[in-house]
């Protein structure tokens, strides 16, 4: 997270809550919520996790000229040159994207655990409504959905559909994009549907309390 727009911190102990009122407390739950909902499923987040995967893409693409050209059934010394120069800016790229991804895994972890202390907190109806997000929760949904549809497929095309000829480095290529594309998709289904029915499960139980 940044130092210049961190999380909300979570809610204080018991034993030192010092809120004037319930409507204190609702007040600060909610701006709470809704800012750990948007660092979740907002925009931002939705762009930087589109991000992520174009690099880790960009940089399996490079290394791929390589694999290549290594697979090929006679071996082309121009084309292996250029595959070392461009696995070198590959890994280059590849590796800053696996560490970002990674760390921004961390970050939802995070901000789910605080959205879940923030949550126990209270209930209120209006506010906890908005943190389901049909919006960006369906576009989190269909976006990754698609991306696991697109990497199975390719799982099973790329390799029936390459020749002895191509070489068996397209296959590695294919195969690796492909493991991107599921391995992110399913990063992305899992959020948005763990988000959304945490946010169905808090206004059931919510659906008493006072709006």
């Amino acid at each position: 997270m940044s130092p210049r727009n961190p999380l909300p911190p979570p809610p204080p102990p018991a034993e030192i809550r010092s809120w004037p009122d319930r409507d204190a407390r609702l007040a600060d739950r909610a701006r709470a919520l809704d800012e750990l909902g948007r660092r979740l499923l907002g925009g931002t987040r939705l762009v930087t996790f589109l991000l992520w995967f174009f690099l880790l893409q960009l940089g399996w693409g490079l290394v791929g000229v390589l694999l290549i050209s290594i697979g090929q059934p006679v071996l082309d010394p121009l084309m292996l040159m250029t595959g070392l120069v461009t696995s070198v800016l590959g890994i280059g790229v590849l590796v800053p994207a696996v560490w970002l991804t990674i760390r921004s895994l961390r970050l939802d972890r995070t901000v789910r655990e605080r959205l879940a202390q923030w949550a126990e907190l209270d209930r209120h109806g209006p506010t906890d409504a908005r943190l389901r997000a049909p919006v960006l929760s369906a576009c989190w949904l269909l976006l990754s959905f698609a991306m696991c549809g697109f990497g199975l497929w390719m799982g099973f095309a790329v390799p029936m559909g390459v020749s002895r000829d191509d070489g068996y480095g397209l296959v590695a290529y294919g195969m690796g994009v492909a493991m991107i594309l599921w391995v992110i998709g399913l990063t992305g289904l899992v959020k948005a549907i763990g988000h959304y029915r945490f946010a169905v499960r808090l206004t059931g139980r919510g659906a008493s309390a006072a709006s």
